[in-house]
């Protein structure tokens, strides 16, 4: 009886732009059993044509890449019904950013600031069909799902939709109404209009006040 062939590897995607880690997690994740590198890119486009032509089983995905926010690929691939399983790893606020890399289509997120081993961990976990959280995120995504409608009250950056969000994190970088317009393929009038509405959900007077803000909470969280 001839034995069965080995199982073919998880082939798995990295989206991330900045070469050194992306380098560091390469190797990281060819050391392990059963997993491939398939491809790797820095941006959205390059992301997406990879996507379509290696067919990977699992992205890992970062937040921050060139030209436009991860949030947006991930919403991409869901509105496509692409089956990829996303990981998003990120130095982004876990609190701000996890449910809504969730809601986006994600099946985990992990920090950056953790271990290789938990790393590695979250990947397996997402490779298997579950969903990786933090367990303190996990305790938080639990106790809003249990609250009673009405009870759950937002505050601060989280009343910010994802695209004013990422406007305000660029903001925050210094980036001129032009910049950010030209980064995310938006007209400068709908950059204005998002403007606006950021400093009206954060009781913001002037653009002054807006850039300082922004420019601490990028200060702040690293982003």
């Amino acid at each position: 009886m001839l034995n069965a062939p080995p199982p073919s590897p998880c082939k798995i995607l990295l989206i991330e732009d900045h070469p050194m880690f992306r380098e560091h997690l390469a190797a990281l994740i060819s050391r392990e059993l059963g997993l491939s590198i398939c491809g790797e890119a820095d941006n959205i486009r390059d992301a997406m044509r990879l996507i379509e032509e290696c067919r990977p089983d699992v992205a890992i995905l970062d937040l921050t890449l060139r030209g436009s926010c991860g949030l947006e690929l991930l919403k991409d691939i869901k509105a496509r019904g692409i089956e990829m399983k996303v990981l998003v790893l990120s130095m982004h606020d876990e609190d701000l950013y996890a449910e809504r890399a969730l809601r986006a289509g994600a099946r985990g997120y992990i920090s950056k600031n953790e271990a290789s081993q938990e790393v590695v961990t979250a990947i397996r976990s997402v490779v298997h069909g579950d969903v990786y959280v933090s367990r303190t995120m996990n305790a938080k995504l639990l106790a809003r799902m249990t609250q009673k409608p009405g009870r759950r009250q937002l505050a601060g950056m989280e009343l910010l939709a994802d695209r004013e969000l990422e406007v305000f994190h660029l903001l925050g970088k210094g980036r001129s109404t032009r910049e950010i317009a030209e980064m995310l393929s938006l007209g400068e009038s709908t950059v204005e209009t998002y403007r606006s509405r950021i400093k009206e959900k954060l009781n913001l007077r002037s653009a002054a006040e807006l850039y300082l803000r922004a420019g601490e909470w990028v200060r702040e969280h690293g982003a």
